[in-house]
């Protein structure tokens, strides 16, 4: 009797502690931006709101604006556009000209759709196994990359320069670039060095390819 009890008690505890984890995966997995509780979300510092408000003119230097010489992003999220807290949408416009590339990065709390309007891109992720997956876009297809997963984006024509479009399902989706979360930051040298299986003399070096032109 007293060891059915016990079985019985384990098995509860057991199924008890199954369904915790459960629930966890299921809360990590919808993880995303706050629901709000009202049709949206006014900042402190404004008092009239109209039309004005839900109006984002911060693309209009793309039409007829000289195309840029290095990699750009145009962002629509949170920061530059108060009307999207609590929308869980924003946009990047990215310009792309020849040769150049979207180093490797994540954004935390978002997947990102891109939707290829111009050119020519090489795109991929890589998973948390390690595998990478990558694509040749041209004009009209779209890809997307999962949320937190390390990705970039190249353009490979050396004459022609190329045009895209992300969405992302948060207003914040953030962005780290991993060149400069690794080799700008104060992560010791050494660490640095025997963590990429070379020398000091190296990583100083990127370091200094990476540190802002003046």
């Amino acid at each position: 009797m007293t060891e059915k009890v016990l079985k019985m008690g384990s098995d509860i505890a057991f199924h008890s502690m199954a369904c915790r984890a459960s629930l966890a995966v299921v809360q990590i997995a919808v993880a995303g931006d706050a629901d709000i509780n009202t049709d949206f979300v006014v900042p402190s510092n404004v008092s009239n709101v109209d039309g004005n408000f839900f109006t984002f003119t911060g693309m209009r230097v793309l039409v007829g604006g000289a195309p840029p010489t290095a990699f750009k992003v145009l962002k629509a999220s949170m920061a530059e556009f108060p009307a999207l807290n609590g929308q869980s949408v924003s946009y990047a416009v990215l310009q792309f000209p020849s040769g150049t590339v979207n180093p490797p990065h994540t954004h935390p709390r978002s997947a990102e759709l891109l939707f290829l309007i111009d050119g020519t891109l090489q795109v991929g992720f890589v998973d948390t196994t390690n595998k990478l997956f990558t694509q040749t876009l041209t004009t009209g297809d779209m890809f997307v990359f999962p949320k937190g997963l390390v990705q970039f984006q190249y353009n490979p024509d050396a004459q022609n320069a190329a045009l895209a479009i992300s969405a992302f399902g948060s207003s914040n989706a953030g962005t780290a670039s991993v060149p400069n979360n690794v080799f700008t930051t104060d992560i010791d040298d050494t660490i640095l060095a025997k963590s990429f299986k070379t020398d000091v003399a190296t990583i100083q070096s990127i370091k200094a390819g990476l540190a802002p032109k003046h």
